[in-house]
């Protein structure tokens, strides 16, 4: 299975934010969309990543108010990122070696979805569950 079979499931939307906006901006942000990450963009171009974790190490390792915090000053810059047509489970091996759970997709340069490794799981997971299903099948008939 490719990724862009999990995106046309899932649909391309993805939420971003500006490298100029705060971290109380992107804290609200991702509740209001109920996300753990956001694509960091300037214009159409992604520039970054940040993550529930990188929130935590703000918070842990800063006295100033989240409003004044650049979501460019702790975002993750350089960002792994995956093609439409990388396989899942390449990507699931990506994903976990480097210990990331949101994977930008990129199609000719521009974002166009994103990978958690939940997606990925439950991909995984309905492939499993159907290959069982025509195994039962098979070995019943």
């Amino acid at each position: 299975m490719l990724l862009k079979e999990i995106l046309a499931t899932k649909g391309p939307a993805v939420h971003t934010i500006s490298p100029s906006d705060s971290i109380m901006d992107t804290v609200r942000k991702m509740v209001e969309h109920n996300c753990g990450s956001l694509v960091v963009c300037k214009g159409e171009e992604m520039v970054g990543i940040i993550s529930e974790r990188d929130i935590l190490r703000t918070i842990a390792g800063s006295s100033d108010r989240l409003e004044e915090i650049s979501v460019e000053s702790r975002m993750t810059k350089n960002v792994y990122s995956g093609s439409a047509n990388d396989n899942i489970n390449d990507t699931n091996g990506l994903m976990s070696k480097h210990r990331i759970r949101h994977l930008p997709v990129l199609e000719n340069g521009k974002l166009c979805g994103l990978i958690s490794i939940g997606d990925l799981v439950n991909a995984q997971h309905q492939m499993l569950s159907m290959e069982n299903h025509m195994l039962m099948s098979y070995i019943q008939s």
